[in-house]
């Protein structure tokens, strides 16, 4: 396949006018398949090829690097060595001596030894897409928490890299005392070093995970639900959140935009209150070191009582988008197509990009879905369907808690303020200085409330 040459100007990256940092060249090293191996075939592989080229771009111009070429090679094996075929190795230094290149992307996952070989014959600096991703999120993360979450991983990939790619890794260190030898060589000092700082980094994420159990036995003392979402990167989820809670979250047209998870108060229809849960967005072939230093942070999700999956429905990938972040929803432990489903609800995200009659047609797909796996069409920009989604999420909340009519003296403060802070008051009316008052509890402090203040379920 011919290269396809960008224009480097045009494929900077647009966020707040930052100077690119170095000229690349992107390659999609895709695997052929032969006629009857798709359904065999992983969901990555049988991505649409241009799109995943694409989104291996926009990982690029994440970090404010200027694409200056990109192209499609595919090849029929991986080659051991070098992952390319001899040929394609050549045409791509061609490439890179042209354009005055100086990295190279590959969007797959490079052995050390390939990454260092393929440096060796291009004489310019290789970062395959688990270390793209990694650069990404070291350039994201705020908070301290994040930080670390990003380091531990990073170090992980490190340590597999230690090959002897530089001299200064052969060199050894004296010994000490009568038998000491010759020491160890560098090589084994640095994996030594990366291993001691990974252990004080777990042992530092572990104090993290345990302040977030913390302050979610803490929610748990109130009466408020938590609504996590998740989606594929640049989905629209944190322009979602900032509609839902007018807040004022970063959302940019760009991948991994928002790294650090983010809690903020949700108000529903009736008056009720909710946790809402914004998270790290989730990518095919996502590293596994990712997904197990972040996941202190995805624990929100686990323990949320809804989650809302947004999906960019506009996308040309939107349906390999969804098997992507359902397949790191089993890594976490939630399988969506089992009982875990049953606490997910889509967003069909972007739907303003759509004509009437396209919508029309999407409504009509979305009427015909499963009860238990609903999806609801919006604009997170617009604030269509907005409402529509609120009030599923209030009846779905409302599902596993108990509405009870009760009188209360109005005299009574301390009963009264101990239904507002521990139920969700539905409605309130004094009457001969009594309160009749309509509440939601859930069922663990349903039996409080109906001694406590004899109250009988509510008669709709």
């Amino acid at each position: 396949m011919e290269p396809r040459i960008f224009d480097g100007g045009a494929d900077r990256p647009r966020s707040g006018g930052d100077k690119a940092t170095g000229r690349v060249i992107v390659i999609g090293p895709y695997l052929r398949m032969r006629r009857g191996e798709a359904d065999a075939q992983t969901d990555a592989a049988v991505r649409d090829s241009e799109a995943r080229l694409e989104e291996a771009k926009g990982l690029a111009r994440a970090i404010d690097l200027t694409v200056v070429d990109a192209l499609i090679a595919p090849i029929a094996q991986i080659r051991p060595a070098t992952y390319l075929g001899k040929g394609k190795v050549e045409e791509v230094l061609g490439l890179i001596k042209g354009n005055d290149i100086e990295l190279a992307v590959m969007d797959c996952a490079l052995s050390p030894i390939q990454q260092r070989n393929l440096e060796k014959a291009w004489g310019a600096k290789v970062l395959d897409r688990t270390g793209l991703i990694l650069e990404i999120f070291g350039r994201r993360a705020k908070t301290k928490e994040g930080a670390l979450q990003v380091e531990l991983a990073h170090l992980n990939y490190q340590r597999s890299r230690l090959v002897r790619s530089w001299t200064h890794l052969e060199r050894q260190r004296g010994g000490f005392g009568f038998m000491g030898g010759p020491g160890e060589t560098q090589i084994e000092a640095d994996r030594r070093l990366i291993g001691d700082r990974i252990a004080r980094l777990e042992n530092e994420l572990k104090k993290v995970q345990a302040t977030r159990r913390l302050h979610r036995a803490g929610r748990q003392r109130v009466p408020y639900r938590v609504v996590a979402l998740v989606g594929y990167t640049n989905a629209g989820k944190s322009t979602l959140f900032n509609r839902l809670t007018r807040a004022d979250v970063q959302a940019a047209d760009m991948l991994f935009a928002t790294l650090d998870p983010t809690l903020r108060a949700l108000t529903l229809p009736h008056g009720g209150k909710a946790m809402l849960s914004d998270t790290v967005g989730f990518i095919s072939n996502l590293p596994t070191q990712l997904v197990a230093a972040f996941r202190a942070t995805l624990e929100e999700v686990l323990e949320a009582d809804i989650i809302l999956h947004v999906r960019d429905i506009s996308h040309e990938d939107a349906e390999a988008q969804e098997r992507d972040v359902d397949a790191v929803l089993r890594q976490l432990g939630i399988d969506p197509a089992a009982g875990s489903g049953q606490r997910i609800i889509e967003v069909w995200n972007k739907i303003d990009r759509f004509d009437p009659e396209e919508r029309e047609n999407l409504k009509n797909i979305a009427a015909r879905r499963p009860p238990e796996r609903p999806c609801f069409l919006v604009s997170a920009t617009s604030g269509e369907g907005i409402d529509a989604l609120l009030a599923a999420i209030e009846d779905r909340l409302a599902a596993s808690r108990t509405t009870l009519d009760l009188s209360i003296d109005a005299a009574d403060g301390a009963g009264i303020s101990w239904l507002h802070r521990n139920a969700e008051v539905l409605n309130k009316e004094l009457h001969d200085g009594r309160f009749a008052m309509t509440v939601r509890v859930d069922e663990t402090k349903r039996d409080i409330v109906v001694n406590r203040f004899a109250a009988v379920p509510h008669v709709a």
